[in-house]
């Protein structure tokens, strides 16, 4: 994961330059590239610090290593819900509420109603029901 997190800290270096000419090129007038740049320097910065502190956690992964067998990579990936529709109403949810953003501020706030129990519907799948731990 270290090849990984270090192509995204690399972004920082990239992109924080990138947004420096953006605002010399535009006078520091416009303001939505300029933020829309500096906001990819904190994605860039928060999916590499994650990157590289689960790297320094769960240790070389076989294909980190040279001398790493495609067998040593078999087995489970991670816990996938099967049959789950939460996500489906999650990004219902979020089609509406930006279907607000165009229609009326009102029609947001049912959108965003509906994100809060996808999102909890989602988080405690495993808490009840047929799946439940």
């Amino acid at each position: 994961m270290k090849v990984e997190s270090w192509i995204f800290l690399g972004g920082i270096f990239f992109f924080t330059p990138i947004a420096v000419v953006y605002g010399y090129m535009t006078n520091w007038n416009e303001w939505v590239g300029l933020l829309a740049l500096l906001m990819l320097v904190g994605l860039s910065a928060m999916v590499g610090g994650y990157l590289y502190f689960t790297a320094k956690r769960v240790g070389p992964r076989p294909e980190d290593r040279l001398d790493g067998e495609i067998h040593e990579s078999a087995g489970d990936v991670g816990l996938f819900a099967p049959w789950s529709w939460w996500p489906l109403v999650l990004a219902s949810a979020a089609a509406i509420g930006f279907l607000g953003l165009a229609l009326g501020w009102w029609v947001m706030f049912i959108g965003v109603g509906l994100c809060v129990i996808g999102l909890v519907g989602w988080v405690y799948e495993y808490s009840r029901g047929d799946h439940a731990h």
